[in-house]
């Protein structure tokens, strides 16, 4: 079990390093001089990752946005029983309603009340902080000489 996280952890982190150094191959590929077909091919495998880059990290941290609220909504639901209970009746009882796609809906529903759940906690946290950031920025304009 240890082999398998040390492996996965190195893989996912590879990744990542990969995914962050792609517009660098890119730029490297883009410069190699273009004698020859596979130079050519280089050059425009390399303005293909610059051109495409930016969008996959687009694509990425909508995707990463989306599964952390996912993931924290899960986290406080399965937290919180009576929620967790509530969640899984209502997946259950979506599934009995909808014949032919119930067992589709059985399973995507509760990860879609978790990513609900993610996003009020995280609605609420962010209301939160702009109040507390509102009530010390009014307090150090009294003099306090707080600046947040």
């Amino acid at each position: 079990m240890t082999g398998i996280a040390v492996i996965m952890t190195v893989g996912v982190y590879g990744l990542v390093a990969g995914i962050v150094k792609l517009d660098d191959a890119g730029l490297h590929l883009s410069r190699k001089p273009a004698a020859g077909v596979l130079g050519r091919a280089q050059r425009g495998l390399g303005r293909g990752i610059l051109l495409t880059a930016p969008w996959l990290m687009k694509g990425l941290s909508i995707a990463g946005t989306a599964a952390m609220f996912l993931v924290g909504g899960g986290i406080l639901v399965h937290g919180v029983p009576a929620v967790h209970h509530l969640v899984e009746a209502l997946a259950h009882r979506a599934a009995a309603a909808l014949p032919g796609i119930g067992d589709a809906v059985g399973t995507l529903a509760p990860a879609a009340m978790n990513g609900v759940a993610g996003v009020i906690a995280g609605t609420l946290v962010f209301v939160v902080v702009q109040g507390v950031k509102r009530v010390l920025r009014s307090a150090g304009a009294a003099g306090h000489g707080i600046n947040p």
